[in-house]
């Protein structure tokens, strides 16, 4: 399938999200601490929690910042045959994730509560496997360009300063 067929079911599905994104935010958060529990202390905004908050603008905000920036990859994929993040953004993002220390498995946690909130959202009449295959692609662009940044800031922060 060409990757412009895969915009479209990522597009699809993501006019479909906006109108649910609170509680499409809470699903998806519910669903990284159903695989993977101990995630719980990497989120500010989960942390001192017992349970997920209702109405924390910081989770609904940074849910909806996965949502988004994956749908935007798949555009720049179709489109540039790439994941283009802004530079400051991209600088952000791997110095965040290499702070908390997030690792491989954390990515594919995120990718599977993305893919099951996605489902949930659109529905099984609308899920199969070319819209799964569409937000598996991008997320995984997205997110090896976090990676990729993150790698160059352990680089540079190992590296440091030049001794004479």
């Amino acid at each position: 399938m060409a990757f412009s067929e895969q915009e479209v079911l990522v597009k699809e599905a993501w006019e479909i999200m906006k109108s649910s994104l609170p509680q499409l935010s809470i699903r998806f958060f519910t669903t990284i601490l159903e695989i993977a529990p101990a995630a719980k202390n990497m989120f500010s905004f989960l942390k001192d929690s017992e349970e997920i908050p209702q109405n924390n603008p910081k989770l609904q905000a940074h849910a909806v910042k996965v949502f988004k920036m994956t749908c935007e990859s798949a555009v720049q994929l179709h489109e540039m045959g790439k994941v283009v993040v802004a530079e400051t953004t991209l600088r952000y993002l791997g110095s965040v994730h290499l702070k908390k220390g997030t690792l491989d498995p954390h990515f594919e946690v995120v990718k599977e509560a993305l893919l099951r909130t996605v489902q949930e959202a659109v529905g099984d009449d609308k899920w199969n496997e070319e819209m799964r295959g569409a937000w598996s692609v991008a997320y995984d662009h997205l997110a090896e360009a976090i990676k990729a940044e993150m790698r160059a800031e352990a680089g540079h922060v190992h590296s440091g300063p030049v001794a004479d």
